[in-house]
């Protein structure tokens, strides 16, 4: 993922929150994305870790695909 990618991020809500990377720094255990979010536009550090799937918090946001036309 890079600046400018439209991401989902896990918070401590149900829902994942909507957002775009600011910036990217990467760590050997890891990597940080600072992701506007409407309630925080100057950005939110979430940290991703490596090795563990329950420490991803930053996806790309999956755009869904449109149904071909059935003529």
């Amino acid at each position: 993922m890079k600046a400018n990618d439209l991401v989902t991020v896990k918070t401590d809500g149900e829902q994942r929150r909507e957002g775009v990377i600011l910036a990217v720094e990467e760590f050997n255990e890891g990597v940080m994305y600072l992701v506007s979010l409407p309630d925080y536009p100057a950005g939110v550090w979430f940290f991703n870790e490596i090795d563990s799937r329950d420490g991803t918090f930053v996806e790309l946001r999956q755009v869904a695909s449109q149904a071909p036309d059935s003529k």
